[in-house]
């Protein structure tokens, strides 16, 4: 792949967003990644402060899924550093802050959604079993249900649940509402704003789609090939 660059939208230095007082709940400095193939991302450096929602935009293949797994901790970069609440992504406290819903959504097939939420309760100190189950039932999606026989969407809110039942105080999405019928994301979308708005989590939300993220989100990052 070809090198990645991070930028603010309108013009913004991405170091700048926010006030200088703001707490940062990520910030990346000459963050890279290389594959034997070549650079899937290089020169990334952004601030993000604490309690915003940002969106994450650029072309497939641009590095999108490997900055949000280095910050998830599922990767480690090839050069620069990247913190999370000021903590490296390795650390018990960057762990029990940090949610992050890829866009595979890897759930257990042979699990019902009651198993499914119950395992979220047993991982997650911090669980909040009825913000969970509401956003379950929001979606008419039967407890007793295994996750292999539901729909993709059902599927996507479940993986939501499980997201929102650990109470993250930084929420990594990674083009989450890429399988979802325009209705369904919209309502989505909503209960996303809204759990984040009442809990003051952050969020950081990725797509190909600018249209979906630029009326919902306070800052917006494009990474672009090349």
């Amino acid at each position: 792949m070809s090198d990645a660059v991070m930028g603010a939208a309108y013009g913004r230095d991405p170091m700048d967003m926010g006030g200088p007082l703001e707490e940062s709940a990520i910030e990346a400095h000459g963050v890279g990644r290389r594959y034997r193939r070549g650079w899937a991302l290089r020169d990334c450096s952004f601030r993000l402060p604490a309690g915003r929602i940002c969106g994450l935009v650029g072309p497939n293949g641009a590095g999108k899924t490997t900055l949000m797994s280095i910050a998830a901790n599922l990767l480690e970069p090839t050069e620069g550093t990247l913190t999370v609440f000021g903590a490296a992504p390795q650390s018990a406290e960057a762990a029990r802050r940090t949610a992050f819903l890829a866009q595979e959504k890897p759930l257990f097939r042979r699990f019902t959604v009651a198993e499914t939420l119950r395992l979220g309760r047993e991982l997650n100190p911090g669980w909040d079993q009825r913000a969970a189950e509401q956003i379950v039932r929001a979606g008419n999606v039967p407890l007793h249900a295994k996750i292999g026989t539901l729909s993709g969407g059902q599927r996507t809110r479940v993986a939501f649940a499980l997201a929102f039942g650990k109470r993250p105080d930084l929420l990594l999405l990674d083009e989450p509402m890429s399988d979802l019928d325009p209705l369904v994301r919209h309502e989505m979308m909503s209960t996303l704003m809204a759990e984040a708005a009442e809990h003051g989590t952050t969020v950081l939300m990725s797509s190909h789609m600018l249209s979906e993220l630029e009326s919902v989100c306070d800052f917006l990052l494009v990474i672009s090939t090349g």
